[in-house]
């Protein structure tokens, strides 16, 4: 019999995260609506919004169609974070995971539990990283 100390949290499911956290950035970036309602925001930097010319778009349809994970830039399978490149300026996107209630304070104690978490995409420039 397995005995697993009641204390600890069950281990979140990486593949049910990534899979969330894929919906949910296809939605934010490319208005592709997910199976099931995925709560977040997507915040972008003031640098790339200052970038003109279109290059936010850009970046944000770029960062929506990202599918190029790697045990080197994704260790724990969560598909959280990404690089993308667009007239040769590298773009950052990122996942974060809170609590919904706790205004952005808290990480989600079950981030496989879209119910309970909220996610925040941030795109940036590389060089505000």
């Amino acid at each position: 019999m397995h005995h697993t100390d009641p204390a600890e949290p069950p281990t979140p499911d990486a593949g049910v995260i990534a899979a969330q956290n894929d919906a949910f950035r296809r939605f934010a970036c490319l208005g592709i609506a997910p199976d099931q309602p995925i709560q977040g925001r997507l915040h972008v930097t003031r640098s790339l919004m200052e970038a003109g010319d279109g290059f936010m778009a850009e970046a944000v349809k770029a960062t929506g169609d990202f599918d190029t994970f790697a045990p080197e830039n994704d260790p724990a399978g969560w598909h959280d974070f990404g690089a993308v490149t667009i007239r040769s300026e590298t773009v950052f996107w990122k996942i974060d995971l809170y609590e919904t209630d706790s205004d952005f304070r808290y990480g989600a104690e079950a981030p496989d539990n879209p119910e309970t978490t909220i996610r925040v995409l941030t795109i940036m420039m590389a060089h505000d990283w």
